[in-house]
């Protein structure tokens, strides 16, 4: 269920992520849920905080927009509600008209920073149907709303991180998501495991863009969040 800390506002849930390449004949219809967005939802069961956001080139990070790949971030109350979501039309709209798809429903495992001023927190053993298996994998989203001004300083790090992410150990996959052109920006991965996911963050091209962010301030918000899969779902 909802569980609100009075000093932090956190929100704890289960989080839907779907990701998608659609078919040509269908990019006009992808379009058209990037300009809808959450409002196209707003009656869904359940649901706490939606996102649909574009994607860079071949679904990568980059300041050339995809035509085809698109994602959809949904937070909602409890596992039954995100499954309902998960098998509903919505959903089923977005894979029929996709080349390639893949949908998670992920137990937070924990989460700093903002989106929207909304904090995240861990998900309460309330909001799920099933105890957790030892030994899953690990997923995280990382999202920032970038100050203009810094655009150009973020931009200049961001392809090596990018590209380091892609040929990274353990990285099952990695796709970079946005819900505006330059400045409101976000990575989506899957990893082995947490050991893997660890070690791309402390080392490299990633922790050289992360200090910088920090020292210079590129960010007005930002967050991270660690994920648990509680079900995956690919399809071609």
């Amino acid at each position: 269920m909802v569980n609100q800390d009075p000093l932090s506002m956190a929100v704890s849930g289960v989080v839907v992520v779907v990701l998608v390449d659609f078919l040509r004949a269908h990019q006009g219809w992808g379009w058209m849920r990037l300009v809808q967005g959450a409002s196209a939802f707003k009656d869904t069961p359940g649901l706490l905080f939606t996102k649909v956001m574009g994607s860079g080139q071949n679904g990568g990070f980059s300041l050339r927009p995809s035509s085809s790949h698109q994602g959809l971030i949904c937070l909602f109350d409890t596992q039954q509600h995100a499954e309902m979501f998960s098998q509903g039309p919505h959903i089923q709209a977005y894979q029929d008209r996709s080349r390639e798809s893949w949908l998670g429903i992920l137990h937070i495992d924990s989460a700093r920073g903002e989106w929207d001023r909304q904090r995240w927190g861990a998900t309460t053993a309330a909001c799920l149907d099933q105890p957790l298996d030892e030994g899953l994998p690990t997923a995280a989203l990382t999202r920032a709303s970038i100050r203009p001004a810094k655009s150009m300083a973020f931009w200049r790090h961001a392809p090596a991180a990018q590209d380091d992410l892609m040929t990274a150990p353990g990285c099952d996959l990695a796709v970079g998501l946005g819900e505006a052109p330059v400045l409101r920006q976000a990575t989506f991965s899957l990893w082995k495991n947490t050991a893997a996911m660890d070690a791309y963050a402390r080392s490299g091209a990633h922790m050289e863009a992360i200090r910088a962010a920090w020292k210079h301030q590129f960010f007005s918000e930002s967050m991270f969040v660690r994920f648990v899969p509680l079900i995956e779902i690919s399809a071609t």
